[in-house]
């Protein structure tokens, strides 16, 4: 095989995974000329059926989108009618929420580390051909997400697809007693979190350099999860040097001027610009928008991993070392969980009223993954008249794109032998995985063919 020539790559099914895509690369003369992430799943159309519909509705419907994170579905929704609907859910309600967030946080993330990702820096295909060779850190990985589990299932009735959470709060709220266990709990995987990010940190992280906007929640005073502004942050053309100034908030409000749609040919999910250049959503850009709001314990674990001090505005651009983010993340959320168990005050009522009213509402919180955007209209009687959902992935598409473009360009432009098919579908494996779409949710997962013109 010449590095010259023509060569069209294939990375035909993304199997297994919670949706179906594929990539598509074109080398010509040792360039990288085309880059396609191809989501091919068929359109599922939860917007178009939510109209109609209660706006009662919308947080369990719109839960079944995805069943890692349902719960940010869950959130958005819920935040969103109610803004709509002009009520403020505060107070020991909110904190629940936010303990419920975590839970899935914690799961979540847990997930993605330790049976998504990490096989990868270990040339396994899968977790249990690496639990094989490192049984610890896999059952370490499997103890921090079931705790994340315990805590979705105490709160949201179960762990996947909660039927406890309703507009204005929840069915029924927990008593102190009830959570004594949860915290117990929460507290022996404490320790498992931490040496989650010593173990990660260590792995062997290629080089490589993401080159695009960021945007995540901005929440002043502590780390966003479930509420705050949007909040965009450059990283194209250089290091940012004074992250703090360079930060763009903007009103929820205003989202979809900032972020604005659009479809491709090849992809059946719809295609996000911010202020017309690609964005990357997620735990890169938390970090770097909101790093200097983690708790002491993160952030020390941050530091001592080698992501530099996110007190002082650290930004991470190694696609690969989000893998120990994800972990710090995971740190925070423990402590954070914790935090709520100790103060926690059963509310004299579990829900809120939400009462409708013809209106327009919107919301956005921080799934694992990254931003997620909601926003409905209704009439007098509640009736949904118009639904739009913002998904991390859609957003990150261009940005995973040319991330795997610069990757592939930078392997080819190395002196000495071309890369072959099979490292290429290896790099490019790990390429896509480095951000967890919600379509990798698998350790083998890309099927290559080469067509050589």
């Amino acid at each position: 095989m010449s590095h010259r020539g023509e060569r069209i790559l294939h990375l035909d099914a993304l199997a297994r995974v919670e949706g179906e895509g594929a990539l598509h690369l074109a080398i010509s003369d040792g360039e990288v000329t085309d880059t396609r992430l191809r989501i091919y799943e068929p359109p599922r159309f939860f917007e178009a059926f939510l109209i109609g519909r209660g706006h009662t509705e919308p947080p369990d419907i719109t839960s079944r989108i995805c069943g890692i994170c349902p719960v940010a579905y869950q959130m958005t929704a819920c935040q969103a009618v109610e803004a709509a609907c002009g009520v403020s859910v505060d107070g020991q309600l909110a904190e629940l929420r936010r303990l419920l967030y975590y839970g899935e946080w914690i799961e979540s993330q847990s997930l993605h580390i330790h049976l998504l990702h990490a096989p990868d820096f270990h040339g396994h295909p899968s977790a249990v051909e690496l639990a094989r060779e490192q049984r610890e850190p896999v059952e370490r990985g499997l103890r921090i997400k079931q705790a994340g589990n315990a805590v979705m299932e105490l709160l949201g009735g179960r762990a996947i697809h909660p039927v406890n959470v309703r507009l204005g709060g929840f069915y029924r709220v927990p008593t102190r007693s009830e959570l004594a266990p949860l915290a117990e709990q929460l507290r022996r995987v404490r320790d498992d979190a931490l040496e989650t990010v010593r173990w990660v940190a260590g792995f062997d992280f290629p080089d490589a350099e993401i080159d695009c906007e960021l945007l995540a929640m901005q929440d002043s005073g502590r780390y966003a999860i479930d509420s705050g502004v949007p909040t965009a942050l450059s990283l194209t053309g250089g290091t940012t040097r004074n992250h703090s100034a360079a930060q763009r908030p903007f009103p929820v409000g205003e989202f979809e001027q900032h972020v604005v749609e659009e479809h491709v040919p090849h992809s059946t999910a719809l295609r996000s610009s911010l202020d017309g250049r690609r964005h990357l959503t997620g735990s890169l850009a938390r970090y770097a928008v909101s790093g200097r709001w983690l708790h002491p314990t993160a952030a020390e674990a941050a530091r001592a991993a080698g992501l530099g001090d996110p007190a002082t505005g650290a930004v991470c651009r190694n696609p690969f070392r989000s893998v120990i983010v994800r972990a710090v993340e995971v740190v925070h959320s423990v402590e954070e969980a914790l935090r709520i168990i100790d103060a926690y005050e059963p509310p004299a009522r579990p829900h809120v009223d939400v009462p409708p009213c013809p209106a327009e509402g919107c919301a956005a919180t921080e799934a694992p993954r990254g931003l997620l955007y909601h926003r409905y209209a209704m009439d007098a009687d509640g009736t949904l008249t118009f639904a739009r959902i913002i998904p991390p992935t859609a957003q990150n598409q261009a940005a995973i794109e040319e991330d795997l473009r610069r990757l592939v360009q930078s392997r080819l432009d190395r002196p000495g032998d071309p890369p072959t098919d099979e490292e290429l579908t290896t790099l490019c494996e790990r390429a896509v995985r480095n951000h967890d779409p919600c379509i990798s949710c698998s350790a083998h997962f890309l099927h290559l063919t080469v067509d050589r013109v």
